[in-house]
């Protein structure tokens, strides 16, 4: 969301109060949650160990070696700045002060530092994997993605991989692997299109493929569990496509209304059966079932769980057992915890405060 031409600032403009919730120590551990500082001198990796119940309590923080881009709210203007592999056993993370990407060893709570590697590119501001595959996107200029093989954690530059977006000045904010590894998409909020990649054997891209969204503003991309990309964009709304073998996408639903301000981030919950979208300028989440065609409707009356006024979710995570959904709230620094019921509808059952407000906060991942 780089562009002022066309981003809402809504996105931007936030602040609120907040409240704690924390789990006792002497409870199981079931998992973690980790966010990113995007701290403009040390950028750090914040865990969190998560509770049988959903609650968080603080476990530990870790430098990435390198600088993210500092700032107040939203900085990044991206989704997937801070990933997991799929196996849970890897955590990449963005430095865009420095133009790096770093890998971390997870277990549990606690990250190793493996490897620390150029982008390849200016302002690298989020990422995606797929098996040995990983792929940055840079924003900065006109915008490019980058490739990498991971051996053992390490991260090794795939030759001629980096490719150029569709056109100059694209302000990209997300990408994403299909789940058979095929094809790799980017969103570009500036020129309002999709770039579909088909994934050669050796990690290399093929031609890109820009397509126009059904929604202005395509912001962020996910796909379901049997391949549906699904597409939240800028201007309150979301959609759902189809991805045919040569690269194009079929509207399968368009611009649906998610009725919350500055949506710009989603995740797919509960086994593909619901997504959501943060709206970060009405502080709350927009709720959808997926069908098994990949058509989408809404949960109730769309609005299905909320922050505190001011909270600015800018990003969200899903538990590995896909019971419970996190918000980064960056306006008041600190993690909304909702669980999620069986109708996906969500219920908030805390927060956990102690990060910076309004500081640059960006990326959130979970198991």
């Amino acid at each position: 969301m780089k562009s002022s031409r066309l981003l809402p600032v809504v996105c931007l403009l936030l602040t609120g109060s907040l409240a704690l919730t924390h789990a006792s120590a002497a409870e199981e551990e079931a998992g973690a949650v980790f966010v990113m500082t995007n701290a403009a001198s040390d950028n750090q990796v914040k865990a969190y160990a998560r509770q049988e119940d959903g609650l968080l309590r603080a476990a530990g923080e870790f430098s990435t070696n390198g600088n993210g881009s500092g700032g107040t709210v939203d900085p990044l203007h991206s989704q997937g700045s801070l990933i997991l592999s799929s196996d849970h056993r890897w955590l990449f993370a963005v430095n865009a002060g420095s133009g790096t990407v770093s890998s971390f060893a997870v277990n549990g709570t606690n990250l190793t530092l493996i490897d620390t590697q150029p982008s390849h590119g200016s302002s690298p501001t989020a990422l995606a994997q797929s098996g040995d595959l990983l792929y940055v996107l840079n924003s900065g200029g006109n915008g490019n993605v980058s490739g990498f093989h991971i051996a053992a954690g390490h991260l090794h530059p795939i030759k001629d991989s980096t490719t150029n977006l569709s056109d100059t000045a694209t302000s990209p904010t997300s990408l994403v692997f299909s789940p058979n590894g095929r094809f790799l998409v980017v969103t570009e909020t500036a020129t309002n299109k999709i770039d579909v990649f088909r994934v050669h054997e050796n990690g290399r891209l093929s031609e890109i493929a820009a397509n126009a969204s059904s929604g202005a503003t395509p912001f962020a991309a996910l796909f379901t569990p049997d391949g549906t990309l699904i597409v939240a964009n800028a201007s309150n709304t979301i959609s759902s496509y189809r991805v045919d073998w040569n690269q194009n996408l079929e509207v399968i639903t368009d611009a649906l209304p998610t009725l919350g301000h500055a949506t710009c981030w989603d995740v797919i919950g509960r086994n593909g059966r619901f997504t959501y979208t943060a709206n970060a300028g009405t502080s709350n989440l927009s709720g959808f079932t997926i069908g098994r065609n990949g058509a989408l409707a809404a949960i109730g009356n769309t609005i299905v769980g909320a922050n505190p006024a001011g909270s600015a979710n800018i990003d969200t995570a899903v538990s590995g057992n896909g019971r419970f959904v996190y918000t980064l709230n960056a306006g008041t620094g600190a993690i909304g915890i909702f669980s999620v019921e069986s109708d996906g509808f969500l219920q908030r059952i805390g927060e956990v405060d102690g990060l910076p407000a309004s500081a640059g906060l960006n990326g959130i991942a979970a198991y």
